[in-house]
């Protein structure tokens, strides 16, 4: 650290400075101020984290070892086209009492940060307390981090006075990311005597409401803050809004393209050779079969990642979405319990899938329960009904096999709730917790899993009639009401997942 005799604490005339404060950025539409928030704290207090979950990019460098950033950073957030607020990413101070001392010797001065960047911008001791102040004297907010899980140290007041006398509008942000709390207490009561607000907030765990809920907490730092920060807060819930139809978008056509996907192999007469060899073909269409679902289930998964701007991914190999599709542990998670399958099939007279059906040339062999029961247990048996029919058909020295549309009544529902559970943990995963040490053994746990089933199970017996009737038509590719009534369905449960009205079930 420098010591006081590195600071310039003379009070000599400067020569007049021009100001550092640029015109402020304002909204293309309304004529507001964009707000521009620097984000400080000790070396190692979660920074960068706290700047990709708030920005949504989890792209953004994050080290676990202290002091890591060196540099000044922007972050903008840039909805349609316009920014609707920057993050600036700062180093942790390099020389507090230095500075804070040079502050208390110079208090006179309306634009301490600006009038400290005059003395010591080009003095290298100072390098990293020029950087983070420099955004300050352009006129930038402060929202500093601190770890709530550490005792609060001599530098850590240090740099709350300091941050104090630069008159700035100013949140703090307890990060803690521990369950452990004990210093908490002394950390509010400290960080109220220099802060217009002070909020708990995880980075490695927020949720969207919890970020718009700090958004909102920052109108309290400056009233004259407040236009600005309304309009930004209404940008983010209408590019949320958006979000989620854009995800009901894909969910609706992967139920529409999963349920009328049919596959299918022609296969010369005199190259089948025995019935074993016919019964390997349909083997082989089965698979076929299941890989296409799987392969229509990724695709989707993809768009809703890329709705959420998610580049870093990880799911636990314990989680249903790391589970094949058609695996146990799916099955018996996911989608209705066999009476309520029952009772919505009934009213949408869905097919049950269970008969499977061999038609050579249009003529209906008795021959279905055979065959039906060699596809159940290639596929695996929801519910007690074979996924998909099998038919084939003779002609002109061939035989055409075929297999689809699915037509068992209860796959749609366990394929709907694991898509949804997709999009609830591409909905509540922070962009930040790519640093997060998982296997620390104080971590913050996740939450408690209320229900440990999917989501369409709790829906009422109108909404699982509705459904069903829209599989049943998805299944024949024809056009049907229940569609958009379906679609006003998925958007009530990812906005009750948006606010935790619904419980995201992000351990399952």
């Amino acid at each position: 650290m420098a010591t006081a005799s590195r600071v310039q604490t003379d009070r000599q005339p400067r020569p007049k400075r021009r100001s550092n404060r640029p015109e402020p950025a304002r909204a293309a539409d309304t004529g507001v101020e964009s707000p521009v928030l620097a984000i400080m704290g000790h070396p190692n207090a979660g920074k960068s984290s706290v700047v990709a979950t708030l920005t949504e990019n989890d792209r953004i460098a994050i080290d676990k070892r202290a002091g890591t950033t060196t540099t000044t950073d922007e972050y903008p957030v840039i909805i349609d086209g316009r920014t609707v607020m920057t993050f600036i990413d700062t180093p942790g101070f390099q020389n507090p009492s230095d500075v804070l001392e040079w502050f208390q010797a110079h208090a006179e001065e309306t634009d301490l940060a600006g009038a400290f960047l005059a003395a010591h911008g080009d003095n290298p001791m100072f390098s990293h307390d020029c950087a983070l102040l420099r955004p300050v004297a352009k006129g930038a907010g402060i929202i500093l981090v601190v770890d709530g899980s550490k005792r609060i140290k001599e530098k850590d007041r240090t740099e709350m006075e300091l941050l104090r006398l630069t008159g700035r509008p100013r949140m703090a942000i307890l990060n803690n990311l521990s369950n452990v709390n004990k210093h908490m207490p002394a950390w509010q009561d400290a960080l109220n005597k220099s802060f217009n607000s002070v909020r708990e907030f995880n980075a490695h765990r927020a949720t969207y409401d919890e970020r718009i809920a700090l958004l909102g907490a920052l109108k309290a730092i400056d009233q004259r803050w407040e236009p600005m920060l309304e309009e930004t807060i209404r940008a983010f819930r209408e590019d949320w809004a958006r979000r989620i139809e854009q995800s009901t978008d894909t969910i609706i056509q992967l139920m529409k393209e999963a349920l009328s996907k049919r596959v299918t192999r022609i296969v010369k007469v005199d190259e089948i050779e025995s019935d074993d060899h016919r019964e390997a073909i349909k083997q082989q269409l089965t698979e076929a079969l299941q890989q296409a679902l799987r392969q229509l289930e990724v695709e989707a998964q993809q768009r809703i990642r890329a709705h959420f701007r998610h580049n870093v991914w990880d799911v636990p190999a314990t989680s249903l979405l790391a589970k094949d599709l058609f695996s146990e542990e799916v099955e018996e998670a996911l989608g209705l319990r066999q009476r309520q399958v029952a009772m919505a099939g009934a009213a949408a007279g869905a097919v049950s899938g269970g008969v499977i059906d061999l038609g050579l040339g249009g003529l209906s062999f008795g021959t279905g329960a055979l065959i039906g029961g060699l596809v159940g247990g290639a596929l695996g048996v929801l519910g007690g009904a074979a996924l998909a029919k099998i038919d084939i058909q003779r002609t002109l020295g061939v035989e055409r096999f075929s297999m689809g549309p699915v037509t068992n009544p209860r796959f749609p529902f366990v394929l709907l709730d694991r898509i949804i559970l997709y999009a609830a943990r591409a909905m509540n995963w922070s962009h930040g917790r790519q640093a997060a040490d998982e296997t620390a053994p104080n971590r913050v746990p996740e939450r408690d899993i209320k229900h440990k089933r999917g989501f369409t199970e709790e829906l009422s017996a109108e909404d699982h009639r509705t459904l069903a009737r829209f599989f049943t038509a998805a299944r024949r590719g024809k056009e049907t009401p229940h569609e958009d009534q379906s679609r006003a369905i998925v958007v009530t449960i990812l906005q009750g997942l948006s606010h935790s009205d619904i419980d995201a079930r992000v351990g399952i």
